[in-house]
């Protein structure tokens, strides 16, 4: 049998709002692949490229792994939102001594904010319609 070489990737997922992100890092040069396109054209906004390079950054590993990301859900910057935990997670997998640097960061805190639902007899979740005293 030939030796083959391994591909070892290590898996995490980041949630926000309505959008997951499952994300997969092995050792590499620093490749970020965001749904099969690279990350400066999938997130075109400067403010989410350094979003979902904060936890890499943090951590000094940056040119050191290869990041391959799927997210689906939401919009772009509840994306990168979740590409940033997926990614935070991922790498306390891959190496555990990091885990420190990520929650000084809050990177592998999960944002619980979501949409209010919209209640009976009111306009929105909070607006009511305009009241007349007589």
């Amino acid at each position: 049998m030939a030796a083959t070489a391994e591909k070892t990737f290590t898996w995490g997922t980041g949630r926000r709002k309505t959008s997951v992100a499952r994300c997969r890092i092995k050792d590499g040069t620093g490749q970020f692949i965001v749904n099969g396109l690279d990350a400066r054209e999938y997130f075109p906004l400067e403010v989410w490229q350094t979003d979902i390079r904060a936890p890499l950054k943090a951590t000094e590993m940056t040119e050191r792994v290869d990041v391959f990301v799927n997210v689906v859900g939401g919009g772009k910057s509840s994306q990168s939102g979740a590409v940033l935990m997926g990614v935070a997670r991922a790498l306390k997998a891959h190496r555990d001594d990091l885990d420190q640097a990520l929650r000084d960061g809050g990177y592998l805190t999960r944002d619980a904010r979501m949409v209010e639902r919209k209640k009976p007899g009111r306009k929105k979740a909070r607006k009511s319609f305009q009241f007349s005293k007589r």
